[in-house]
C-alpha cells in the first residue's frame, strides 16, 4: 500500500491556509498547518512532512529564517520546502535558495499549477529514495550519495537537497552536456513549472560551495561537469 502524502501548509492568512488545505485534502493529502513559522518548525520536526509550502512575510519569524532552522534538522533532509510569496525581487530567490529552499512559487496562486509542483517534488523524492547508493569520485571530488556529503581535496562541503541532487546529476557522467530540458525533467519532473532563472540561481549557488571551476556552462545549451585532468 503507497504511504500517504503529506504537507505542511505555513501562511498567516486564515483565508490562504483554508483554501490550500481542502485542495490538498481533496488529492489524498495529509494536510497539516501552521500560521507562523516557530509553529511550523515544532511541527515539521515532529511530523516530517514530504513538502512544506512556506510563506516569505510572516510575523515572528519569516520563511526565510524558518527555512534556514528547519535545513539544521538532519531528520529534514527529504522534505522539500516550496516558498510561496507576494514578492517577485531577485535578492527574494536568493536569499530563499540559498537557505535550503526548493522553489518559489508567487501569489496569487494557480491551483493547479501548484498541485501540479507539488506532486513532482513528491515523485522526485521517491525516485531519488529508490537509487542505489554509491561514491561518485572525480579526481579530487568525491559525492557521498550515502552520506549526502561532497569532499573536495578533503573539506567537506555542505549542499541544500535539491542543490545536491543536482551536482550528482552532472557529476554522475563528467564532460557531458545536460540541455536545461533534461535537467528540469530529470530534478523537478516533467509536469513541473518552473521559473526560467531557477536552476541558473541554482547553479550560482552550487559554484559559490566548490568554486567556479567544475561545472561548466554551454551557452544556450546547458550545463556539464568538468573534470580536471
Amino acid at each position: 500500500m503507497q504511504a500517504e502524502k503529506s504537507i505542511l501548509i505555513v501562511d498567516d492568512e486564515k483565508d490562504i491556509l483554508e483554501f490550500l488545505q481542502y485542495n490538498f485534502k481533496q488529492i489524498g493529502f495529509k494536510v497539516r498547518t501552521a500560521n507562523n513559522g516557530l509553529k511550523a518548525i515544532k511541527l515539521a520536526s515532529k511530523h516530517l512532512p514530504d513538502v512544506i509550502l512556506l510563506d516569505v512575510m510572516m510575523p515572528k519569524l519569516d520563511g526565510i529564517e524558518t527555512c534556514r532552522i528547519l535545513r539544521e534538522n538532519p531528520k529534514l533532509d527529504n522534505t522539500s520546502i516550496v516558498f510561496l510569496t507576494a514578492r517577485n525581487e531577485d535578492y527574494t530567490e536568493i536569499a530563499g535558495f540559498d537557505a535550503g529552499g526548493d522553489d518559489f512559487i508567487t501569489k496569487p496562486i494557480r491551483i493547479r499549477t501548484l498541485i501540479a509542483r507539488i506532486e513532482a517534488f513528491i515523485k522526485r523524492k521517491q525516485k531519488f529514495k529508490k537509487q542505489k547508493s554509491d561514491k561518485i569520485k572525480i579526481d579530487n571530488f568525491i559525492i557521498d550519495t550515502d552520506k549526502r556529503k561532497i569532499i573536495i581535496d578533503d573539506k567537506e562541503i555542505k549542499l541544500p537537497k535539491l542543490q545536491f541532487n543536482l551536482l550528482k546529476l552532472l557529476a554522475s557522467n563528467p564532460e557531458r552536456v545536460y540541455t536545461r530540458e533534461e535537467i528540469y525533467k530529470k530534478i523537478w519532473g516533467d509536469k513541473t513549472i518552473v521559473g526560467e532563472r531557477t536552476l541558473d540561481v541554482h547553479i550560482l549557488n552550487i559554484r559559490k560551495k566548490i568554486g567556479e571551476k567544475y561545472i561548466h556552462t554551454s551557452k544556450g545549451i546547458g550545463y556539464s561537469f568538468k573534470s580536471l585532468k
